[in-house]
């Protein structure tokens, strides 16, 4: 049988151990906390990741368009004197509904971007902005290729 100063040194260690306990649970749950708030950043910053890479890829369909516009409306200038007139303007009109198409499809791929992220701090390109350039594109788009018709070679 234990004595009454064993029984007092078990309490005691208790007590210590049910301290420690205490501290071990507000320690476990300020690093729970702390793991929530950055599960929440890095979904913000994915979220940032996801807006930034639309844009990216916006640019590319545009950049796309404005070489295909260019290179429809190079080929009625530069093929001129060295294949039929068929062939060149088959060429530049291939190329500058290709444009065309580029420039709708950028529109189209930034308004659909998928499953909603969380929201993002970055600030979307507004939607007005991006289909008034780019309407204002493929009516030069469908300038160049009346001008591939119906134009005449300089020179």
């Amino acid at each position: 049988m234990a004595t009454k100063p064993e029984i007092v040194k078990s309490a005691e260690k208790l007590k210590d151990s049910a301290a420690d306990m205490k501290g071990s649970t507000a320690r476990m749950e300020r690093k729970t906390a702390r793991m929530e708030d950055s599960a929440d950043r890095r979904a913000q910053l994915a979220a940032n990741r996801t807006v930034f890479a639309a844009e990216r890829t916006y640019a590319a369909w545009v950049r796309t368009g404005l070489v295909s516009l260019a290179s429809g409306v190079g080929a009625k200038a530069l093929l001129e004197s060295a294949l039929p007139h068929w062939i060149i303007v088959l060429t530049g009109t291939v190329l500058v509904i290709f444009a065309a198409f580029c420039f709708a499809a950028a529109v189209w791929r930034n308004l659909q971007p998928g499953p909603p992220p969380p929201e993002p701090d970055a600030k979307r390109i507004n939607s007005w902005i991006l289909i008034v350039v780019n309407g204002f594109l493929v009516l030069v788009s469908l300038a160049a290729l009346t001008g591939i018709w119906f134009g005449h070679a300089i020179g």
